[in-house]
């Protein structure tokens, strides 16, 4: 599969992608979606912040205390910074429905480098996955980008488009004042959006050879909680010293066929933004693990931006 592709962005130019896994969490009892409405705004969340930041969905799903995204973007930077904006935006939006304070303190959000086929496949099969919380099929489940999958996606029913609102329309339905004059995306009868209008179905279905019958075998033969750990969990937990030198471990064979203690200066620049990102870890404890000054670790997990 191609796992990194050229692409056009939404600002226009094109650029080489990287895939990552987006998780938004509800904290404690923090109930992200209450109703229909909730889900819908989610929705139209993920595709205006995409927008805003440069990025590319590819699927998403959302369920009610969670929601899991695959996008294509040029760099950790740009993922972060969509991160930040569905935080920001939903936050803002929450609080005025419902009241609740602080709730953008109870929202976690965190975008990880996907670094391999196999963790690609499974991602992308994971993410739809999720409305089995929900109780729902997950062909059919209204809130998730799966069900445009390998159905040969533009079914050309009777659709509005986004760029045809007014301005009252689009903040009442889109729940954004951004100029939308240029997006091509559509929305249904009920004025939600129609998947296949604003997610890279192609990027999916290319991944598994364009063969859905490989897609639901990734599936079921997933270990859901080992991936739940991967995907959900261990972004947000520091590990011990031990446990993360053996994630560092198994990172470093994977990308460079050699072990941490063999690994030259220029390869350990190379992994440590990735360990940084997509792991709950600090400067000192990169510092004890790779054998290096503090100050160095520091200089380099905060100067590169660009996909490792």
């Amino acid at each position: 599969m191609k796992r990194v592709v050229v692409r056009i962005l939404p600002e226009g130019s094109s650029a080489r992608v990287f895939p990552f896994h987006v998780s938004i969490k509800g904290l404690e009892t923090a109930v992200l979606c209450r109703d229909d409405e909730d889900y819908d705004t989610m929705v139209k969340v993920l595709c205006v912040s995409a927008r805003r930041t440069n990025v590319i969905m590819v699927i998403y799903a959302v369920v009610s205390n969670h929601s899991h995204a695959a996008i294509l973007a040029r760099s950790q930077a740009d993922a972060d910074a969509f991160c930040r904006d569905i935080k920001k935006v939903y936050s803002m939006r929450f609080q005025r429905k419902y009241g609740v304070k602080n709730i953008l303190h109870r929202v976690e959000c965190k975008a990880l480098f996907i670094d391999s086929d196999w963790y690609v496949r499974n991602a992308l099969a994971y993410i739809p996955r999720n409305a089995l919380d929900n109780g729902c099929n997950i062909n059919d489940y209204e809130w998730s980008g799966y069900r445009v999958m390998f159905s040969g996606h533009k079914d050309h029913g009777k659709y509005r488009r986004v760029a045809d609102l007014t301005q009252r329309e689009r903040i009442a339905i889109m729940h954004t004042g951004d100029d939308l004059r240029d997006v091509p995306w559509l929305l249904d009868g009920k004025n939600r959006l129609v998947p296949w209008s604003f997610c890279d179905t192609e990027y999916l279905e290319q991944a598994f050879e364009n063969d859905q019958t490989f897609f639901l075998k990734t599936i079921g033969g997933q270990n859901s909680s080992d991936l739940r750990y991967q995907l959900e969990e261990k972004p947000y937990v520091l590990l011990s010293d031990g446990d993360f030198m053996k994630l560092a471990e198994e990172t470093c064979l994977r990308w460079f066929n050699h072990g941490l203690t063999e690994l030259s200066i220029d390869k350990k620049i190379r992994v440590m933004p990735y360990l940084y990102h997509t792991c709950k870890t600090t400067v000192p404890q990169l510092s004890r693990i790779f054998g290096l000054q503090r100050e160095q670790v520091e200089r380099i997990v905060k100067k590169k931006q660009g996909v490792y």
